[in-house]
């Protein structure tokens, strides 16, 4: 059964006879964290801070040292840390979600060891082949552990090396259908999360981790679109807008059937600001065109925030107050 909100507690206390102490009581045992909710919390934020201050640390501690140390201790001391680490990692009284935290730490000093490995050989690599060697050499803890924020960080690895390849090398490439499959790749992985929590029981995809993932693919077909827009490529505009539509009905349709919030919001202000582009476009007169664009985003602005706000309203079945 789904859990109880606050909402719901709030709204059996405005139509029935409950006093303010079973309304506490009932906030208290199904809203308010516990003790040991609270002592889980802060056990993985410090652990998890402390490892990304130990990274920065680390980064640090070379950038400052860099000309005194020799380059066997340099590479020499991550790989040390690196399997001292991972070593920690698999220590079996250790909870679940501890080693994962720890592996996050291992897959950043990853990316410590490739970068302290260019400086010291120059190898000369483009960009995109560090954050290449970095995406595949953390795939496999990335597999094994299936924690959250290392997808969310692994996904970011994918996302930097397609754009710096795109920069460095493939430059040539129609910017609008670049940006759309950065749009597209993003939206499978927000599809994949969302068909793998609903058909398999003992995966939990989070919330935070479908909201950055829908953002970003609903940032990059704005970006695509808007970009055609004002370079006026045609046929890859036009191919951009029939994708870009279809995906946008789609996830309207869910986050209406799902009654989410950010889904609609990310997706009704991109729309708008698509909308606005082409009236600048479109406009010859740039002052007539900046009013006519204001006007239009202070009206949509309100209509998108009025139906929200009507959108998050509960039910009331009926009941009136």
């Amino acid at each position: 059964m789904k859990s109880i909100q606050r909402d719901d507690i709030h709204l059996i206390a405005r139509y029935s006879d409950l006093s303010e102490n079973a309304v506490d009581q009932a906030l208290h045992e199904q809203v308010y964290p516990k003790a040991d909710a609270w002592h889980t919390f802060l056990r993985f934020f410090f652990l998890t801070f402390g490892l990304g201050f130990s990274v920065m640390g680390i980064v640090f501690f070379f950038a400052y040292n860099w000309e005194e140390l020799h380059k066997f201790i340099k590479i020499g001391l991550i790989e040390g840390l690196l399997i001292m680490l991972t070593g920690v990692a698999l220590y079996p009284k250790f909870s679940q979600q501890t080693k994962q935290i720890i592996l996050c730490g291992c897959s950043l000093l990853v990316g410590v060891l490739f970068a302290v490995f260019g400086q010291v050989y120059q190898t000369g690599a483009n960009a995109y082949d560090f954050f290449l060697a970095w995406t595949i050499f953390i795939s496999i803890w990335v597999l094994i552990t299936n924690f959250a924020p290392l997808w969310l960080f692994f996904l970011a690895l994918i996302n930097c090396t397609l754009i710096l390849y795109h920069q460095q090398v493939a430059s040539d490439w129609s910017p609008v259908l670049f940006n759309m499959g950065l749009g597209l790749l993003n939206g499978a992985a927000l599809l994949l999360g969302i068909l793998l929590s609903i058909s398999a029981k003992k995966i939990h995809v989070p919330t935070y981790f479908s909201n950055i993932v829908a953002l970003a693919a609903i940032s990059f077909a704005t970006i695509a679109m808007v970009t055609g827009i004002f370079e006026q490529l045609d046929w890859n505009l036009a191919l951009c807008t029939a994708v870009v539509a279809l995906a946008y009905y789609l996830g309207i349709r869910y986050a209406l059937k799902q009654r989410n919030g950010f889904y609609l919001a990310s997706l009704a202000f991109s729309i708008i600001i698509i909308f606005s582009a082409s009236i600048i476009e479109i406009m010859e007169d740039e002052a007539a065109g900046a009013i006519l664009v204001c006007g239009f985003v202070l009206a949509s602005v309100t209509f998108v925030v009025h139906q929200l706000l009507k959108l998050q309203k509960p039910k009331t079945h009926g009941l009136q107050e």
